[in-house]
């Protein structure tokens, strides 16, 4: 670590007082004005661990699951979870069900084409929620696999394992949606009405928890998180992982960058933080709970942690045209208090804002992060290697 630092602080010191009670942890709001009113060194001197949080639609979610061996065995070669389809090509009864895959003969898609009430992310919320799911598989038959079909209903506790796994959680920022046409669009950013008239965005600001790292100086594969509703696992980079982004002079992206794979126990994990949406006009999707523990190692990482929806700025994005032909230009860049103060300008023109996570979640999950921490709850853990393109700081 920087010789020159004023502050120096090890995760083996930080557990140590955590394991002492003595650790003083603030949410990523709360560190936001502390640092404002004594600057990120006195901070530092102060204040140990900062929690983050973020509940947003994360579509790049899923679940792997084994559903035990029959009598006689069965190799699965496709399987549906209340008519959802699952991954059978992973071996004999282990499956993957993925968060935007629609249900087969989805009654709202037969009035209203490309519209659908349930998919994965709502069974994997209805297993979490201890409800009922009909499992049905067909296979090919072989000599050690003979059975050819199989239904059961079974709950979370019915299966032999159960893992959340999400290729793709927690994105280092995001765009701000517009629409330039004069017809309405349904979108994953929920919709958008013709001339610009709405604009939606879909990060928490400070909470955000890759914002408060925005180097990935602390975050590496190992890190423990919270991940809907218990303790999960940073894994590795998760996919569309960008680092060589545009950034503000403080260093943070203005544009979606970073993400992460993650993983946890399914069967520890609650139905609050893991809710399966319809999307008008997009489909479906799940809305996943993800909060994360920024050890303040020093002042650099303090300074960051405590950057305000003030120095946190986003490109808004017209999704008519530019953002399906993969065009790269924005009309403007926005701070996350402004989004967040309801209206901005646009154009000449001011646009009401909506979001599309949920702050108020945001914020209960920091908090949640903050308890397990100060009571002893939750150890923070040193990252076995920097995620690409990062330099992790020295955890010793």
């Amino acid at each position: 670590m920087n010789n020159e630092y004023k502050v120096k602080r090890t995760i083996e010191e930080i557990n140590k007082k955590i394991e002492k009670g003595e650790v003083v942890v603030l949410t990523a709001e709360e560190f936001s004005k502390m640092v404002k009113e004594v600057g990120p060194v006195n901070a530092a001197k102060e204040v140990d661990v900062v929690t983050t949080g973020t509940f947003s639609p994360m579509c790049s979610s899923g679940a792997f699951l084994n559903f035990g061996h029959s009598v006689p065995t069965i190799k699965a070669y496709k399987v549906w979870l209340n008519d959802v389809p699952a991954y059978a090509g992973i071996a004999a009864v282990d499956i993957y069900i993925g968060a935007a895959e629609p249900r087969e003969d989805d009654p709202l898609n037969k009035v209203f084409p490309g519209q659908f009430r349930y998919g994965g992310g709502h069974v994997i919320h209805d297993l979490v929620a201890g409800k009922k799911i009909h499992l049905r598989a067909v296979a090919y038959g072989t000599h050690c696999y003979p059975r050819k079909s199989f239904e059961k209903e079974i709950t979370i506790h019915d299966l032999v394992d159960a893992v959340l796994c999400n290729p793709r959680n927690a994105y280092q920022n995001y765009c701000c949606a517009i629409n330039l046409s004069d017809k309405i669009l349904y979108t994953y950013m929920g919709v958008l009405k013709p001339n610009v008239g709405n604009a939606n965005y879909a990060t928490a600001g400070c909470l955000s928890p890759l914002l408060n790292d925005p180097y990935l100086k602390t975050i590496g594969i190992g890190t423990r998180i919270f991940l809907g509703g218990t303790k999960g696992y940073v894994i590795w980079a998760g996919t569309q992982y960008k680092i060589d982004v545009k950034r503000t002079p403080k260093g943070v992206p203005i544009q979606p960058a970073a993400t992460l794979m993650v993983i946890g126990n399914l069967k520890e994990m609650s139905p609050e933080w893991l809710v399966g949406t319809s999307h008008i006009g997009y489909g479906c999707s799940m809305a996943v709970g993800l909060g994360i523990p920024i050890p303040i190692l020093n002042e650099e990482v303090a300074e960051w942690a405590g950057l305000s929806d003030e120095d946190i700025f986003t490109q808004i994005i017209d999704y008519s045209y530019d953002y399906p032909n993969g065009i790269k230009r924005n009309y403007g860049i926005v701070s996350y208090a402004e989004l967040k103060s309801g209206k901005i300008n646009i154009l000449g023109k001011e646009v009401p804002t909506y979001p599309v996570s949920s702050l108020l979640k945001a914020r209960q999950i920091a908090e949640i992060l903050k308890s397990w921490i100060k009571n002893g709850e939750m150890l923070l853990t040193e990252p076995v290697a920097s995620l690409p393109g990062a330099t992790l700081f020295p955890m010793r």
